[in-house]
């Protein structure tokens, strides 16, 4: 004959370590597992910021090349000035604009903006050239 034995619910089954109860020494260690990760997940999201920012700083130096080039072309003011002033200000205060190749009918104008970082430690992610040709107007 069988025997039948009864059990308690709540600690006994807890103490046994019975299905779908974790022991009692296990507790807190997903917390501990998701602190690990933290800093890696943190790594990544700076990266992808600093990959926006590159990417936005090179297409403000196409705009910057192509703003200054037109406004040369057209001989209507300050090319550098005009160039500096379409893009972010942000970005403006590390923005060269030069006047590159051309002869007497175009001009090409090249800009160099800093890329920011936002990765403590790296201070330098060097500059984003962009150059722009336009032909020159006669008034």
């Amino acid at each position: 004959m069988r025997k039948i034995t009864f059990r308690r619910r709540g600690a006994d089954r807890a103490r046994c370590g019975g299905p779908g109860v974790p022991e009692r020494r296990d507790r807190g260690q997903t917390a501990i597992e998701y602190l690990g990760w933290i800093p890696v997940l943190l790594l990544v999201a700076l990266a992808a910021i600093q990959l926006g920012i590159a990417v936005y700083a090179v297409q403000q130096a196409g705009t910057a090349a192509r703003a200054a080039a037109r406004t040369y072309s057209m001989q209507n003011g300050d090319a550098v000035g005009a160039g500096k002033a379409a893009i972010s200000d942000w970005l403006a205060k590390g923005t060269e604009i030069s006047p590159g190749g051309g002869g007497f009918e175009e001009i090409t104008m090249t800009a160099r903006v800093s890329i920011p970082s936002v990765v403590p430690g790296i201070q330098d992610f060097g500059r984003a050239t962009r150059s722009a040709t336009m032909p020159v107007t006669d008034r």
